[in-house]
């Protein structure tokens, strides 16, 4: 089922668009077919789940964080992850960048813009993004790869359109100033993907349609 899944996804999705495998509440054994099956690059939003997985799955696999990080729990993600897609506030960045300088690394990130009507929802206003971006050659040890958004929990997809089109704008506006490696867009799940394609989303983080209902 799973291999079926990743087929017809993958024969859907126009190329250079990349597919994240949600994995999150997911055994291992689901991953692993998801893996047999030639995927590479998955998803997960707890960090001590990402890191009890990281050493039951190949070494080749990819880690994107995307779930809310806080900054005591950064010690289970960064040292797995290739990005953190979920960067929602600038005491989060900073402390990222902290940990990258001691560590010697270089982070990859995403800024994660509020979309969604929900208060509950983490992220950058436009302007706050914009700020950032315009002092980002002073993020030494992290990289601004682009954006990340979630669209309103609601089934009305004109309102999850307009969400689209906001996060698009600010992209291509973000783009237009040639920051360096800036050139991801991370929006659409399930259930809105195809509408995320067309406002122009580089990556899609896909759980459900790919392994079921969580499992716990």
């Amino acid at each position: 089922m799973v291999a079926q899944a990743l087929a017809s996804l993958r024969s859907a999705l126009p190329s250079g668009v990349e597919l994240v495998a949600v994995s999150k509440f997911h055994p291992v054994s689901r991953l692993m077919e998801a893996y047999d099956a030639g995927q590479r690059l998955f998803g997960e939003n707890r960090p001590q789940e990402l890191a009890a997985k990281v050493p039951q799955m190949p070494s080749d696999v990819q880690w994107h964080f995307i779930g809310h990080l806080q900054t005591n729990k950064l010690k289970l993600v960064l040292p797995y992850v290739s990005m953190v897609q979920s960067v929602d506030s600038l005491h989060l960045l900073q402390a990222i960048q902290r940990w990258a300088q001691e560590h010697g690394r270089v982070v990859d990130v995403l800024l994660e813009l509020h979309l969604g009507a929900e208060e509950t929802k983490h992220g950058f206003t436009e302007a706050e993004i914009l700020e950032i971006v315009a002092d980002a050659e002073a993020l030494s040890g992290v990289l601004i790869r682009g954006l990340m958004g979630m669209a309103t929990n609601t089934e009305d997809m004109d309102v999850v359109e307009r969400d689209f089109e906001r996060i698009e704008a600010l992209f291509k506006r973000l783009k237009a100033m040639d920051l360096p490696g800036f050139d991801q867009l991370s929006i659409g799940m399930s259930s809105d993907w195809p509408l995320a394609v067309r406002h122009g989303a580089t990556m899609v983080r896909i759980g459900t349609d790919i392994f079921g209902p969580r499992e716990y």
